[in-house]
């Protein structure tokens, strides 16, 4: 039966820290560093043959480098017989990449599955993928974890108004996601269709549903430069909005996104653990995040299921928390 490794790159050392700490582990030793030409090198200080190995790296921050630096780490582990290596990719490099919408242009989220599954992965384990098709872009397992129980959670904890919330998707792409919250409080749904100009610009915005004196929740995957999301923030609130709340999965807050985040009308801007926000969360206060638990315990179930030698955990997976 062999051991579990977990290792982790450089882009979320404090989320892989959580998961080790969850599941009772310690990370494993590996040495990140660049040469004088900026190459990747990667040393990793332990035995991994014959174990079941982990590689924990988020695609943010300099996600190029990122990228390579996670497969340079897959295929050093591999080809140092670990008996299974899998991939956790809480937030997916190039996943708004998915598909050819015009002449000549790249599938990249494609290739990045390619170039993982050359490595040497065995698995991969992520988040809310923004377009859920990229599973199939894999011939090896993918696990996509959903953030939904605990969206439904903070919502509920966190705004009192709730029952008198309506949940707003900033785009049609969203519908499928909101209307599941929406159902599962029991509350109405809206939606706003956007039409762009270009990429990272909306030219129209157009509010399906009725608002007025409500509380919004936007829900959607992810915000880049929030050019989208704050923008519908100003609608929703010209609509009649009373408040006005945003819940994302991933905050990559790029650009000019704290500034139009902190101009915006905005209660408070949600966002899970999956990329590191303590900077962001200094320059704008409106930026909260809540812990995924229930992400790591699902992780650590999978490992359990896998047949690991970890201690059987004190609640079962009906009593998991998602926050």
């Amino acid at each position: 039966m062999p051991n579990i490794k977990i290792f982790s790159g450089s882009s979320h050392q404090d989320l892989s820290q959580k998961i080790a700490e969850r599941l009772g582990l310690q990370l494993g030793k590996v040495v990140t560093k660049k040469f004088s030409n900026l190459e990747t090198c990667v040393e990793i200080g332990e035995s991994v043959r014959g174990e079941d190995v982990y590689i924990v790296q988020s695609g943010c921050g300099e996600i190029n480098d990122n990228i390579m630096e996670m497969l340079i780490m897959i295929n050093a582990c591999k080809i140092a017989s670990a008996c299974r290596v899998t991939a956790v990719i809480p937030c997916f490099p190039y996943a708004r990449q998915d598909k050819k919408d015009k002449s000549r242009a790249p599938i990249s989220a494609k290739l990045v599955a390619n170039m993982l599954s050359v490595a040497g992965a065995d698995h991969i384990i992520t988040m809310d993928l923004h377009a859920s098709q990229i599973q199939g872009f894999f011939d090896i397992p993918v696990d996509n974890l959903y953030a939904e129980p605990a969206v439904l959670k903070w919502i509920k904890d966190n705004i009192p108004e709730w029952r008198n919330g309506i949940i707003v998707s900033p785009d049609a792409g969203g519908a499928k996601r909101v209307t599941s919250i929406a159902d599962r409080l029991n509350v109405d749904f809206a939606l706003i269709h956007k039409e762009r100009k270009k990429a990272n610009e909306v030219d129209r915005m157009v509010l399906v549903g009725d608002v007025r004196d409500r509380v919004a929740v936007l829900v959607d995957d992810m915000a880049d430069t929030c050019g989208t999301m704050c923008y519908a923030a100003d609608k929703l609130v010209s609509a009649g909005a009373t408040k006005v709340y945003a819940i994302l999965t991933h905050g990559i807050f790029s650009g000019p996104a704290i500034s139009r985040i902190n101009s915006a009308q905005f209660e408070a801007v949600v966002v899970t653990n999956t990329i590191p926000q303590e900077e962001k969360m200094k320059q704008c206060a409106k930026i909260q995040v809540f812990l995924l638990r229930g992400l790591l315990l699902m992780l650590g179930i999978y490992l359990l299921i896998g047949k690991s030698n970890l201690p059987v955990f004190n609640c079962s997976y009906q009593q998991i928390s998602f926050t």
